[in-house]
């Protein structure tokens, strides 16, 4: 999977309570929820982005409740793919889960502005900074992950799998 888009970017600690604020989780439809998406963060988040656009954090990432609906409301959002310095632990599951590329970066998430072009290859475990003229050479997913995000998320792939084993 490659994906090239413009970066958001955003600091430490952002919790799922600002990525998607518990006054939206009466509903887990995900095209409803991405409405919603970082707007008690950045009220025009919504407005501003670009369909397969990225968001870049800071560390722990996705902190807070262990509620899907964050990354569900990013992915629905349209962006493509976070990258940060460190994610939440079941943040990080959650969007493996739904099919949402994350990457963690560690110290060098810093060098990344907002408004730079990114070009990802996630199975080649490539990062490289368009705008900057950087490349970060990174751990690509384990090929069981990879195929869960080829997939579309955990679920799209057991109901793949069931499928051609009938």
């Amino acid at each position: 999977m490659e994906l090239h888009a413009k970066v958001w970017k955003y600091g430490d600690d952002v919790d799922t309570d600002v990525i998607i604020p518990a006054r939206h989780l009466n509903t887990s439809d995900p095209v409803e929820l991405g409405k919603h998406c970082m707007e008690d963060l950045d009220a025009n988040f919504i407005q501003k982005i670009s369909a397969g656009d990225i968001i870049v954090a800071g560390k722990n990432f996705g902190c807070g409740s262990s509620r899907e609906h964050a990354p569900i409301a990013i992915k629905a959002a349209g962006i493509s793919c976070v990258v940060a310095k460190s994610f939440a632990r079941i943040f990080y599951r959650n969007s493996i889960n739904i099919g949402l590329p994350i990457i963690e970066l560690g110290d060098a998430a810093a060098e990344i502005n907002e408004g730079d072009v990114l070009s990802i290859n996630l199975e080649k475990g490539l990062l490289k900074n368009e705008t900057q003229q950087k490349q970060y050479q990174l751990e690509p997913f384990p090929p069981f992950i990879q195929e869960i995000m080829s997939a579309g998320g955990l679920i799209a792939y057991v109901k793949e799998r069931v499928a051609s084993n009938a």
